[in-house]
């Protein structure tokens, strides 16, 4: 685009009919720009106006169980969107000065990474594998498990397929999880100029319920698609190539983006915004260039190893390679002092596997912790959109260290825990209240479960020996 001498970057230019393009690239005699709407029938010649503003989209409660483009226009068939309120979609990280630590927990409602990789309010943790692998449904899981917990939800669909895109707002409509969430989507058959736009624009929308003291979670699925149509922007508009063709500020791309979650402090309202970016790998490569620039950004993350996928390991995280290093210090006290060395226990038992399956010979305690660590495995596999409460997450723990998986077939693990969760809902509700409510873990608390566990076994007694 030529002319326009006094546009800014990001400025928002369009043409007579409303087709919009982000200004992006200012050079001395011309302007590169980003279409925002369809642009097969621009042509040289089309008049552009600089509009005057930056990209800025609205904001508010209103957006709340709305599916909304790169610039928050609805997709939905709901009523326009008559917000009052706007906010640039581009905007600086919030001053250390203005943080404060992350101490308070995100239940995500899966077991593995609430009891081994906890994550906090305002922490940012990578979840990241190969393709079909389970990334996603970790966050819908995610999204599910806020449904009475005040957080308020930002999914960001980049480059999906339209098929993705409509069972993601099916299942959040099925599970009435759409009234506290915000789809932003750049399909794949979105132009790259909103591809490029969509992650900061989930962001702007949740940073605006943490600036309010509200708690807010946003993910964006995937990251990769998104350097993959910056790489194309950045190719189309000359800038020199560098590793893997991108450019050299991809890193900045998703550093700026990434660094404005937090948890602002109690002065600014106390309010958190917590981000779960979503990686593809290839071929389980972690050391690719975008996943390692990822990797550097965040504050941990969450691995799925496409081998314990196949193998029916659901989800199938790799305890070894993933790491949260914020969420432990928010992890409840209670999950803490139940997990303390299972993570360490269930990262060695490949190994210890490994041993056992050359005919070594074991020594008794090493041979208790290979028959603990299996049970362990069996005990934290979870059914998709099953997203479980806090408090069955520690009967479950409390059971693994008590020892009441010991003398069960692992192939049983699984049916005791349900039933374990089913008595604790139905029969024993006030057990359950008092492990979610942070109550002293003492005695009466241990033998009420432990009764409970000796109930659950005598129920299917007589099934394992039929």
């Amino acid at each position: 685009m030529r002319g326009c001498p006094s546009v800014r970057y990001g400025e928002l230019v369009q043409r007579v009919d409303g087709l919009t393009a982000l200004a992006f690239d200012l050079r001395p005699r011309e302007v590169g720009v980003l279409f925002l709407d369809r642009s097969e029938h621009v042509g040289v010649g089309d008049e552009m106006r600089a509009t005057g503003r930056v990209a800025s989209i609205p904001v508010g409660d209103e957006l709340l169980g709305r599916v909304v483009d790169a610039l928050g226009r609805p997709l939905d068939d709901g009523p326009p969107l008559r917000s009052t309120n706007y906010s640039p979609v581009e905007r600086e990280a919030p001053a250390v000065i203005e943080r404060q630590p992350v101490r308070e927990p995100m239940h995500t409602g899966t077991k593995v990474v609430d009891t081994l990789l906890p994550l906090g309010r305002g922490q940012r943790e990578l979840i990241l594998g190969d393709r079909a692998t389970g990334k996603t449904a970790i966050a819908i899981d995610a999204i599910l498990a806020q449904r009475d917990s005040g957080v308020l939800c930002i999914y960001t669909a980049i480059g999906q397929r339209q098929a993705s895109i409509a069972e993601t707002i099916g299942l959040l409509q099925e599970y009435d999880a759409l009234r506290h969430t915000v789809l932003v989507v750049a399909g794949a058959d979105s132009p790259a100029g909103q591809q490029y736009l969509a992650p900061y624009t989930a962001c702007t929308i949740g940073e605006y319920f943490m600036r309010q003291g509200r708690h807010a979670l946003v993910i964006y699925d995937d990251l990769t698609k998104h350097a993959d149509a910056y790489r194309r922007i950045s190719l189309l508009l000359n800038r020199p190539p560098g590793r893997e063709a991108f450019p050299a500020d991809v890193f900045y791309l998703h550093a700026r983006l990434l660094e404005r979650a937090t948890r602002l402090h109690d002065d600014l309202g106390g309010g958190s915004l917590t981000a779960l970016p979503i990686a593809s790998t290839q071929a389980g490569n972690i050391s690719s260039y975008i996943p390692t620039n990822l990797i550097s950004i965040t504050d941990g993350q969450i691995y799925l190893d496409t081998r314990l996928f196949n193998e029916g390991q659901r989800p199938a995280v790799d305890v070894g390679l993933s790491v949260s290093r914020v969420g432990g210090k928010a992890q409840p006290r209670l999950l803490r002092t139940l997990a303390g060395d299972l993570r360490l226990l269930y990262a060695q038992l490949h190994e210890l596997e490994t041993f056992a399956r050359f005919g070594a010979e074991l020594e008794p305690e090493t041979r208790r912790r290979l028959e603990r660590g299996r049970r362990l495995r069996e005990a934290l596999k979870q059914p998709r959109l099953q997203p479980i409460r806090l408090g069955l997450e520690a009967a479950t723990l409390f059971a693994i260290r008590d020892g009441a998986l010991d003398t069960l077939p692992i192939a049983q693990v699984g049916h005791f825990l349900d039933r374990m969760c089913k008595r604790l809902e139905d029969i024993e509700p006030d057990v359950l209240k008092a492990l979610e409510n942070g109550e002293e873990f003492g005695d009466p608390i241990r033998d009420r479960l432990r009764k409970i566990f000796a109930a659950v076994q005598h129920t299917f007694q007589p099934a394992a020996q039929a």
